[in-house]
């Protein structure tokens, strides 16, 4: 009787700008081993992975962030390694971001996969489950058999694209064969918010994977926005598709990547986008309720830092928008947090908060009104929300993305009653996007500022795609 399979199971899933002061470490990131990082995946248990010994080796996860500290990367890659010297492996599942920037390197997740290598040999299949925001460097593409990525943004299939790239593995593993592989890099780097898979071109583009992969030949074909807020030569578009047929493989990476290439021109904020005050100025003019503003150039889910007050000075500064029932949502600041503990709701406060980490101006803001609420959050840890006029600023502990209605009902809000919600978001996620009667992106400065040109680029492969508009691919 043959032995079953022995597949290891890891990764570290990160989103890094390298424009945010923000560091990222340890503490930022949940860590999962043993049995718990296996319960992680419930497929596992499914039929068409039975058979296999599944082997945990570590996953680490965060929220968008800064740059990783090198200390943190390389304790957990040296963990990975470690655990895959033990005995002999037939594949890897690697689970991954794809756009981790760690402190002193260019190309972590090729690092990452070099170092697998250098321990599992060239003969087991490793395969790779992504973000569409990462990255597919050479080395990266080199050291894995198969990739693919979620299909969707906002990303509702994150789970189903990690049972994808699993289900493949299986699929490869069983059948006895390497599968051939192709790679086009597409000289685009564009946002998020300008590739929304709700709205074309995006949405017609992801849109033909399906037919692809049902072709003859064709196991798996991806296609990678990129990520625009690091400074690194890999980062860039790209498609890669994985066959049993080498030429199948190729038609469909090279099919993907000229339609992305020949759409570049219509990608287009997925919704109006101007400056902070032109924003305030829409949503006060608007019968729409409640209004929603993207303060885009600090979300978390991105990489910002979290606690740029420019877009909050701006509605500070405003009477009519002060008067309006209206929240922002939110600041990082756990010292200003701290100094609310034993305070009485209710009570009158004055307190300066955010401007810390990510210190451009106006800086620390002071909020004079009254403690509106305080509580304990999965995400934001102890939170609170100090009612100035009309406007409720939130202030957390923990960097996070008020990206669902709950958080906001834990501070005494319920989103549907307010007139104005200003938000560190980029698209509206699915929640979110529910809710709002109308919305804006907000141009604000930040770690991932919208406004690509203004970024200090020196890394970047040019030309690209839209810094350089005078070049074929």
């Amino acid at each position: 009787m043959s032995r079953p399979l022995r597949v290891a199971v890891g990764g570290i899933h990160i989103e890094s700008s390298t424009f945010s002061p923000h560091l990222s470490g340890t503490d930022d990131f949940e860590v999962t081993r043993g049995q718990a990082l296996l319960d992680r995946y419930d497929w596992l248990s499914e039929p068409w992975a039975a058979d296999v010994e599944w082997v945990p080796l570590v996953h680490a996860r965060a929220l968008p962030g800064g740059a990783v500290e090198a200390a943190a990367y390389d304790a957990w890659k040296a963990e990975i390694v470690e655990g895959l010297s033990h005995g002999t492996f037939d594949g890897m599942l690697l689970d991954i971001h794809g756009a981790m920037s760690v402190v002193g390197l260019q190309d972590a997740e090729g690092d990452l996969i070099t170092a697998i290598r250098a321990v599992i040999g060239p003969d087991p299949l490793v395969s790779t489950a992504m973000d569409l925001h990462g990255n597919v460097s050479h080395e990266l593409f080199a050291g894995c058999d198969l990739l693919t990525c979620y299909r969707t943004a906002p990303h509702v299939d994150v789970w189903e694209t990690r049972e994808r790239a699993a289900r493949n593995l299986l699929d490869a593993l069983r059948g006895g064969g390497r599968p051939y592989k192709a790679l086009v890099h597409v000289p685009i780097l564009l946002p998020g918010e300008m590739t929304s898979t709700r709205t074309e071109p995006a949405k017609g583009l992801y849109a033909r994977i399906p037919e692809i992969e049902a072709r003859p030949g064709v196991i798996d074909a991806a296609i990678w926005i990129g990520f625009a807020w690091a400074d690194e030569p890999r980062c860039m578009g790209a498609v890669v598709a994985t066959g049993t047929s080498e030429e199948a493989a190729e038609s469909a990476a090279a099919e993907l990547g000229r339609a992305f290439w020949e759409a570049r021109e219509e990608f287009a904020f997925v919704a109006p986008a101007a400056p902070m005050d032109e924003c305030l100025d829409a949503a006060l003019k608007s019968p729409s309720r409640p209004y929603f503003i993207s303060d885009s150039g600090d979300n978390p889910g991105a990489g910002g830092a979290d606690d740029v007050t420019y877009a909050l000075a701006r509605m500070l500064a405003r009477p009519e928008v002060r008067a309006l029932r209206s929240v922002f949502a939110s600041l990082y600041d756990p010292a200003a947090v701290a100094s609310l503990e034993g305070v009485a709701v209710g009570s009158p406060i004055s307190v300066y908060a955010g401007g810390r980490i990510d210190t451009r101006e106006p800086g620390p803001v002071l909020l004079e009104g009254v403690l509106e609420a305080l509580a304990d959050d999965p995400d934001g840890g102890r939170v609170a929300s100090v009612r100035v006029d009309g406007l409720s600023v939130f202030i957390t502990s923990r960097r996070m993305q008020y990206r669902l209605l709950e958080s906001y009902r834990r501070l005494g809000v319920e989103v549907a009653d307010l007139d104005l919600v200003t938000v560190k978001i980029g698209y509206l996620e699915p929640e979110l996007y529910e809710a709002a009667r109308d919305w804006m992106l907000a141009l604000t400065p930040g770690g991932v500022d919208q406004d690509l040109p203004r970024l200090p680029y020196r890394h970047l492969k040019r030309p690209i795609f839209p810094l350089d508009r005078d070049f074929a691919m």
